[in-house]
């Protein structure tokens, strides 16, 4: 966050200008050279922020930490039921005898200790499903980290593009008012009428107020992308980067076959299933096996006189329960044991219908990857056209051969087919993201898998 981060920015900038044009150098000069205290953010620096500071991730780590603990102490399970305690008590006549006496011989007191543990059958499945919430709670937690990623790479390349967008608009703007610069003269000299001279004036303020507009529409948006990573809504910094795409031709059927039994949501079904088995035999084995109760206990009591004696007691038990109900068809138990093989059936039902979408999710996002390519391709030729009639029309305008609303619709129609191209640029990227969030896979993995 310094002068000298700031003015590295600018450098790479203009050590990519030929490669990538004068549009986001001239970006960067305006939002990163306005102010000494501006630094570069990149992608990798925001998705990090947002990873050590989004609360509902902070949260989740919170649930799995949790979950981890009891998990890693699973011997609590069987660990027996201890209990202590100590009493001190007082007692004397009323009424009767020498009635109220507050002595020493009063005074009385009780001790105990007691151990209770119980043993049934179905305790190692419950222990089973403790470990299983566990890596439950870390399937979640990496899956939102993953879609955390995701979200932020949207949200930055929506910025990157609105940030070129007001490079075009500049450029726009530049257009206009040397456009407008030339009418004057043109209408001094009398070459051309004032209704020309004062469209053109129309034509500046116009490509003025769409900077401005789309300036403040970007600067909010920034805020409050700045917001959402934990950093001061009014941070000064400048987001390094730009929409790089490459044409991806991935096949859905192998992506199917190598990544959507990795998929979160699949398995976090097989988990389901898997809770849902053990459950069943939780509930059979804790319903119908015999349940094994052991306790002892231990009391001691005496009072405050000096001559009275101590007295204690040691007890214990051995306790074998049998069910019987739910051996008998058709009794609450026994319909709880029933209901919850039935319940297994659903899930794997539910399972197969995820897979369904989920294939049908992959296979769309890659059709759609590659008709979002034929229309960059075509939007591509668009702007190329619509640059090459510009060229003409000005040059026909300056020879008195078209009239001046002509030379501004061009204009305002090559400003629309580099948004336009922007835009499918920008749609391309996100559909990327889609995909690799489809497949559950980081971009750097995403990159190396299909390519």
């Amino acid at each position: 966050m310094n002068d000298g981060y700031a003015r590295q920015c600018i450098k790479r900038a203009r050590s990519q200008r030929r490669r990538r044009g004068p549009l986001v150098l001239l970006t960067l000069l305006a939002f990163t050279g306005a102010s000494a205290k501006a630094w570069c953010l990149s992608l990798d620096q925001a998705v990090e922020l947002a990873l050590k500071r989004n609360i509902p991730l902070q949260k989740n780590a919170v649930d799995l930490a949790a979950a981890g603990y009891t998990a890693h102490n699973l011997w609590a399970e069987k660990f027996p039921a201890i209990s202590a305690g100590a009493g001190r008590s007082y007692g004397s006549n009323l009424f009767t005898g020498e009635g109220f006496q507050f002595t020493g011989s009063g005074f009385g007191y009780n001790l105990s200790l007691g151990v209770n543990l119980s043993l049934n059958a179905g305790l190692p499945y419950a222990m089973k499903i403790i470990g299983l919430a566990y890596r439950s709670s870390l399937l979640a937690y990496e899956h939102a980290r993953r879609q955390l990623e995701i979200q932020v790479a949207r949200a930055f390349y929506t910025l990157i593009v609105q940030k070129e967008n007001l490079a075009l608009l500049q450029e726009s703007l530049q257009l206009a008012k040397k456009q407008r610069e030339k009418n004057r003269i043109a209408f001094e000299n009398g070459i051309i009428a004032l209704r020309e001279y004062m469209q053109s004036q129309v034509s500046a303020q116009t490509a003025a107020f769409n900077l401005s507009k789309a300036q403040v529409s970007y600067e909010l948006a920034v805020m409050e992308f700045f917001t959402a990573l934990g950093l001061d809504a009014h941070t000064e910094a400048a987001l390094e980067g730009t929409v790089e795409i490459e044409q991806i031709t991935a096949d859905p059927e192998r992506l199917i076959r190598t990544y959507l039994a990795k998929r979160p949501d699949i398995i976090g079904q097989r988990q389901a299933i898997e809770l849902l088995e053990y459950t069943e035999k939780r509930t059979a084995l804790a319903g119908r096996a015999p349940s094994l109760s052991l306790s002892a206990q231990w009391r001691g009591s005496g009072n405050g006189d000096p001559s009275g004696t101590f007295t204690d007691n040691l007890s214990g038990s051995v306790t074998l329960s049998i069910p019987i109900d739910p051996w008998i068809p058709g009794t609450k138990t026994s319909q709880s044991i029933r209901n919850a093989g039935k319940e297994i059936e659903k899930a794997k039902l539910d399972l197969e219908n995820t897979e369904r979408a989920a294939q049908n999710q992959i296979r769309s996002l890659t059709a759609n990857l590659q008709n979002l390519w034929n229309t960059i391709e075509i939007s591509q030729l668009l702007v190329r056209i619509a640059e090459e009639t510009y060229r003409l029309t000005e040059q026909a305008f300056q020879m008195g051969t078209v009239e001046f609303l002509i030379l501004e619709d061009t204009r305002t129609k090559l400003v629309e087919a580099r948004q336009q191209l922007l835009a499918d640029k920008l749609t391309y990227k996100q559909t990327m993201l889609d995909l690799a969030g489809a497949l559950n896979l980081n971009r750097e993995e995403f990159i190396g898998s299909v390519l």
